[in-house]
């Protein structure tokens, strides 16, 4: 044992630093914000936030001071990548400058994020006061300077949980923002069963568990578990595209072979686009929510359009995941930067003529492959609906779709980044 530990110190010491980071996270996830009565009433309005909750584990909820967590970040990481289209040439330069133009476009990355996060908790705050007024304290007075300093303390928490993150990502495991959006995501899976076992398999005034339930509960988890089987597969699929070098012998040339290649991820995208997707929707149906609690006629029209769980709003989610799989899985493979690089090489396509027809050929494969990456994206973000619509489940029930998918691509990479580690480690054990 005392070998082992001294044999992977370092990895040990880092999956300890991750572990604390996350919990000083958790528990700053408890801390409300001032002036909010502490009572659980906020944490039952859940649906008001619906899938923005999920990535804030259950922190937007209870109004916490770290309740927006790092999704301001993730939205601000988005904004700066579509500013480096020539939309500003500064960003544009910086992102050709290598390492010191990556670290001042992080820089303005986090600027973005404390900035929106700023405007989403200002409107998050106001709102709750001219709607719950009884979560807050009897003696709290509502006034312009107040709004401005739950603001700032809301923003306050983002900022700290940013610097969290990049704490983990230093010293830790992994990748900091991911880590976070993991733990929030499994730190609901606790409720997620409670309510799958209260709704099926508990006894109530109300219901009796019937051999129907305890058969849908079964189909439930097994499709839970079919789902996790197939994204760990699907993750792993990409389409290899071989290149030869000019410069090199034929004796290396098949040497070589395996190594010489181009691979697309069936998912290069990621799950972006479902989280851009699904904000863009959530943002205005938060909003709706708030205002039906005045009455207002509007809202009803406004959900059937902005709500994934309604035919209209659906369609729009599915359009949406597609769009933005297009797009952004065009925006990390650029084909003419991929041709101009291979051509830099003495690199070419078997087949394809250098230049203008490499890039061609590099959007055709991107195509194609982009199409059955977000049809997978769309397929695994309707299945929490499509369950939820047949077997009558609870919102909370999510992780069947991205959720899933977000938490194995994770573990893939973390798992990638400690078998690193540890081989480094043993090379340098094996010089010394």
């Amino acid at each position: 044992m005392k070998k082992f530990f001294s044999k992977n110190k370092k990895l040990i010491l880092s999956a300890l630093f991750t572990l604390g980071a996350l919990l000083v996270w958790r528990i700053g996830v408890y801390i409300k914000i001032p002036f909010v009565s502490v009572n659980d009433q906020l944490a039952k309005e859940e649906s008001l936030f619906g899938f923005l909750d999920i990535f804030t584990g259950g922190a937007l909820s209870q109004f916490s001071i770290v309740a927006l967590g790092v999704s301001p970040y993730i939205t601000a990481s988005i904004v700066v990548q579509l500013l480096q289209m020539d939309i500003v040439p500064q960003f544009a330069e910086w992102a050709e400058e290598g390492e010191s133009g990556k670290a001042k476009l992080n820089q303005w990355t986090r600027y973005i994020a404390l900035f929106l996060a700023f405007v989403q908790a200002l409107t998050i705050i106001i709102t709750y006061i001219r709607n719950y007024g009884s979560y807050f304290l009897e003696t709290f007075d509502p006034n312009p300077f107040i709004y401005v300093y739950m603001a700032l303390v809301m923003t306050a928490g983002t900022a700290f949980v940013l610097w969290l993150s990049d704490q983990i990502t230093m010293k830790g495991i992994g990748n900091g923002a991911s880590m976070m959006i993991v733990a929030g995501i499994i730190a609901g899976l606790p409720a997620m069963f409670k309510s799958l076992i209260t709704q099926f398999l508990t006894t109530t005034d109300s219901h009796t568990p019937v051999t129907k339930d305890y058969i849908i509960f079964a189909v439930i988890i097994l499709v839970l578990l079919l789902v996790l089987v197939g994204v760990v597969f699907l993750e792993g699929l990409q389409r290899k595209i071989p290149i030869q070098y000019s410069n090199r012998p034929a004796a290396a040339q098949v040497r070589g072979k395996q190594d010489s290649n181009i691979p697309i991820k069936l998912n290069s995208a990621s799950v972006i686009p479902v989280i851009f997707a699904a904000t863009l929707l959530s943002l205005p149906l938060t909003i709706i929510n708030f205002i039906k609690r005045q009455g207002s006629t509007i809202s009803e029209w406004w959900e059937i359009v902005f709500s994934y769980r309604r035919p209209i709003g659906f369609a729009i989610y599915i359009i949406l995941i597609f769009l933005f799989t297009f797009f952004y899985s065009f925006l990390q493979i650029n084909p003419d930067k991929m041709s101009e690089n291979l051509k830099k090489q003495n690199a070419y396509i078997p087949g394809v003529k250098p230049g203008e027809d490499t890039a061609a050929y590099i959007s055709k494969v991107l195509f194609k492959i982009t199409v059955l990456g977000a049809t997978y994206l769309a397929v695994l973000a309707s299945l929490p609906i499509i369950l939820g619509n047949i077997f009558g489940l609870d919102e909370s029930v999510q992780i069947g779709g991205t959720s899933i998918m977000i938490v194995v691509g994770v573990a893939i990479e973390t798992a990638k980044q400690i078998k690193t580690q540890a081989q480094s480690q043993e090379y340098r054990g094996f010089l010394r």
